[in-house]
Order: C-alpha cells, then structure tokens, then sequence
C-alpha cells in the first residue's frame, strides 16, 4: 500500500473548534486495500467532522454513496446504497506514556506525533457501512427486483418431495410408541 499524504491530518497548526473535511473514496482507494471480491465501482463521499480539543480530538465520520455488489439471493449485480456514521475519540498521551491499548471508540497517539493517518479507519467505516445482506431492493410496486429466471430455478429446487422417505429403524421404533407398558409385579414382603 502506497503512503498517501491525501488522509493524513497536520493537527498542531489546526485552531481549536470543529473542522470539516470531505473525502471522495473509489476503486482505487478501495483496491489498495483487502477487498471482497466481486465489490466494484465504489463511490463512497466521507464527510469526517474534526472537533479539536486541548488534549483529544472527537471526530465524526459520515459516509454516504454507493457499490456494485451481486445479489445474494439471484447472483445479478445491483447498486447497493451506503450510509452510516461513526464517531471515533483520539486522546493525546505523554511522549514517555507506554503504549496504551486502544479501546473501540478512543485512540490513544502521543503528543509528538503531528499528523495523523485516517486513511485505515476511512477504509473500516466503509466497510462497516456495508450491510451483511446483499439483495435487490423491491420495485415501486412491491415485487422483488430480482432475476425471475433464477428465482423460478431457486423455487423448483427447494421444493421438497411430497412423500417422505420412510425409514425402516423408525418404523420399528413406532412400535415401542404404540405398546403398553407391562404391568409392575410386586413381591409380597416375608413377615
């Protein structure tokens, strides 16, 4: 992966208060990362708000756009929309603190750092975004948008025969269900 200055954010000269940054994410950016296959033609715009603070930063990453991906249930490819929005804490640490381990939301980096490199977490969020079932949107008038040769081909092989196979072993064990359970014999107690 190549460095690219374009995600970087020089935070000592920013003033503090909130800044605003906007970020146009496409294949390429895509592409120089682990991307799951069969993804294409990624238009992703980030919109992240930068909130300088004297010893942290609150940044809020807004995504919003659009990816070719093939649906799940018919294979043809469809245009899925994205959106969702993230909020990440990057606290300052002394440059002598021990490396402190990251929590979900709160990022630790030292002080004497000057820049900071969200190219990674543009990448997360992006793919955050995307959601885990990928199927054609319905139509206006509420029918599936979907291939109908491969829902028909779909529907012909989960039909399921109607008789059952029966099984011998379960046939035998019907018969313990239907007998009668033989009768206790009590012995009399000697006096």
């Amino acid at each position: 992966m190549k460095h690219n200055r374009e995600f970087e954010i020089a935070w000592q000269g920013l003033k503090l208060g909130p800044h605003t940054y906007i970020y146009d994410l496409d294949d390429r950016f895509m592409e120089e990362r682990e991307v799951e296959e069969g993804f294409k033609d990624w238009n992703a715009r980030v919109t992240l708000g930068f909130d300088k603070h004297e010893s942290f930063f609150m940044l809020h990453f807004d995504i919003d756009g659009h990816v070719t991906v093939p649906c799940d249930r018919c294979g043809d490819d469809f245009e899925l929309r994205l959106w969702d929005e993230f909020d990440l804490i990057i606290k300052l640490t002394g440059e002598e603190t021990a490396k402190i381990e990251d929590e979900d939301d709160v990022v630790f980096i030292p002080r004497n750092e000057t820049v900071i490199d969200i190219s990674n977490w543009l990448y997360e969020f992006v793919m955050l975004s995307v959601p885990l079932q990928h199927i054609h949107p319905d139509n206006a008038d509420g029918t599936s948008a979907c291939n109908e040769q491969a829902l028909k081909l779909l529907d012909k092989l989960s039909e399921t025969p109607e008789e059952p196979n029966e099984n011998p072993l379960w046939k035998a064990l019907e018969t313990f269900k239907e007998a009668k359970p033989p009768k206790a014999r009590v012995k009399p107690k000697k006096p």
